[in-house]
């Protein structure tokens, strides 16, 4: 007891002169101010400055695999990733299984101050460190034993797979297990040839029976076609099913395969996890797209039905012609859903990401490049609308064609002919061509219909003009009121141009009345032995082509007088 007691005085004695140091340096720091030690302790640039904590480490964590089967994880770091890690760990295993010559007890752990290597013999087959057992959460000698012992079952079942027995046992075991893939596939096909001739003398038998009204509305070919692709779906999924179970089996027997077919799991089911993620993770944004589709589906149904309002008059707008509502519709409906657009771009899946930019950069260049006479007939349509050029039942003519409008869309015009022929002309053709309508004002103030008579100077003009108005009051369908009259046109080498102009409400009948009124002319010329020049002759005989006075009213022509007579 005293010789410990006389080891501490002297253990004491010799720290003295430490603590006594040790006593005067915190005295000093207790003296000074606090502001001075703040400014000796932090340079002046760096008063405000907040010390953050170094970030910790980024690891990733990587399984080191031998024959397809997962021994243990390790961790690696940016300049040593764990995949490579990994790889090198596995690949020291095998070589150490491949000679039979070392035996899996020389695997074993080798303690050094810093940290634990597994070896075998002389070499080395990794470092145990601390962080490779945190992913257990359990000791580093903990996990370095499990390690060790991982490692030896792995070298026994290295060699034991690579046996001769045992590949001859795979090998019997993968060709009975290819004959009964054989049989299954006979055997389903056959059941599926059965069920897919059942079915379809069911339901002509059932098409057969005056009850089945659904069945003879819809048609039994078309349901029987429907199930036998449902039938013939099921079966190439069963047969699917029924390969990958056999591929999976027969490569697990075999180490070399092994891995590939534990991975074929994996390779069909990561796409549906990762479909399914992203589908979770952007089903909000499908949410809103969703309501914002109803809106902008219940806004067009209530613009439809304003504008149809304003065709039908039920609504009206001052100075805003009821065809003008349609076409308006349109337009708005395209403002809408571009609005609707806008406002759904952010919130599409995948529009953030670089691929589906491009792809709508690229759809944009080829639809701007080959839709330009789309988009100039679809603005040729809706221009036409607004400047009431013409309506359905209108006859016009564009450029050489002539005929009644039957339809105007948005992107062409469809006009019938005479000749009962369907003429489609584009809307940039029609907007860019002169356009005549024969049927705009022909309700209002008529359409004048005009025909040309050559006649010899011989002949009194004014038994002309009687004759060509009597033709006139002889063809019917012609408007009385504004009256017909005569124009002279020309007065020609060999003749005088007479022109004869009629008034008639339809446009559609114009045909049908020149034809009437080319007759009359005719029959009334005949009648009164005055000579059309037509042809013309380039003769002229030797007398004199002059009307003497008693012959400047021959009939029906009618002296003034007489005229006020009858009046």
């Amino acid at each position: 007891m005293s010789t410990t007691t006389d080891s501490l005085r002297a253990t004491i004695h010799a720290r003295q002169p430490l603590m006594v140091l040790s006593v005067l340096l915190w005295a000093l720091c207790c003296a000074l101010p606090t502001n001075a030690i703040a400014e000796d302790a932090v340079p002046p640039a760096d008063k405000t400055a907040v010390v953050e904590p170094p970030p910790p480490p980024k690891y990733s964590v990587a399984p080191v695999v031998v024959d397809g089967h997962e021994l243990f994880s390790v961790r690696g770091i940016s300049a040593y990733p764990a995949k490579k890690r990994a790889a090198e760990i596995a690949a020291r295993i095998e070589q150490l299984a491949a000679d039979p010559s070392i035996s899996p007890d020389s695997v074993r752990l080798e303690k050094l101050p810093d940290r634990i290597l597994v070896v075998s013999g002389e070499a080395t087959i990794l470092q145990v460190n601390k962080e490779d057992a945190e992913l257990e959460n359990i000791s580093e000698q903990l996990f370095a034993e499990t390690v060790v012992t991982r490692i030896r079952e792995a070298l026994q079942l290295y060699r034991t797979e690579r046996s001769t027995s045992h590949l001859a046992s795979s090998a019997i075991f993968a060709l009975a297990a290819t004959l009964l893939l054989v049989l299954l596939a006979y055997a389903t096909h056959r059941f599926f040839n059965r069920l897919n001739q059942g079915v379809e003398r069911r339901y002509k038998s059932l098409a057969d029976e005056s009850r089945n009204k659904v069945l003879k509305l819809v048609g039994s070919e078309q349901v029987c076609k429907l199930l036998s692709r449902l039938i013939s779906t099921i079966k190439m999924v069963l047969w699917v099913v029924l390969v990958y179970i056999y591929i999976q089996l027969v490569m697990g027997l075999f180490p070399w395969t092994r891995g590939l077919g534990s991975s074929l799991l994996s390779v069909f089911l990561d796409p549906l996890r990762t479909i399914g993620i992203g589908f979770v993770n952007a089903l909000p944004n499908i949410v809103f797209l969703v309501i914002l589709f109803f809106i902008t589906r219940y806004i067009l149904k209530f613009t439809r039905l304003y504008f149809i309002g304003l065709a039908v008059g039920r609504m009206k707008i001052s100075g805003f012609d009821h065809e003008w509502s349609m076409p308006t519709y349109r337009l708005v409906r395209i403002l809408v859903i571009a609005l609707a657009l806008v406002v759904a771009y952010p919130y599409i899946p995948g529009s953030s990401s670089e691929a589906f930019k491009a792809i709508s950069i690229f759809m944009g260049v080829i639809f701007s490049l080959g839709s330009s006479s789309l988009i100039s007939n679809i603005i040729a349509g809706h221009t036409m609308a607004y400047r009431r050029a013409f309506k359905v039942g209108d006859r016009i003519r564009i450029g050489e064609q002539l005929g009644d409008v039957t339809e105007i869309r948005l992107l062409v015009t469809h006009l019938r002919t005479v000749k009962n022929e369907e003429i489609i002309i584009p809307n940039s053709i029609v907007l860019n061509s002169h356009i005549v309508n024969y049927s705009s004002l022909a309700q209002q103030q008529g359409l004048i219909l005009h025909t040309t008579v050559g006649i010899g100077y011989e002949v009194p003009w004014r038994q002309v003009h009687a004759m060509l108005l009597m033709a006139a009051e002889r063809s019917e369908g012609l408007l009385r009121e504004p009256p017909p009259f005569v124009l002279q046109k020309a007065l020609g080498d060999f003749a005088v141009s007479y022109e004869l102009n009629v008034y008639c409400a339809e446009a559609g009948n114009s045909p049908q009345l020149y034809s009437r009124l080319h007759q009359n002319i005719q029959d009334v010329f005949n009648e009164y032995a005055v000579q059309i020049m037509t042809p013309a002759y380039e003769r002229d005989t030797p007398e004199p082509k002059v009307v003497p006075r008693e012959r400047w009213y021959a009939e029906p022509a009618q002296p003034p007088a007489a005229k006020e007579t009858e009046t």
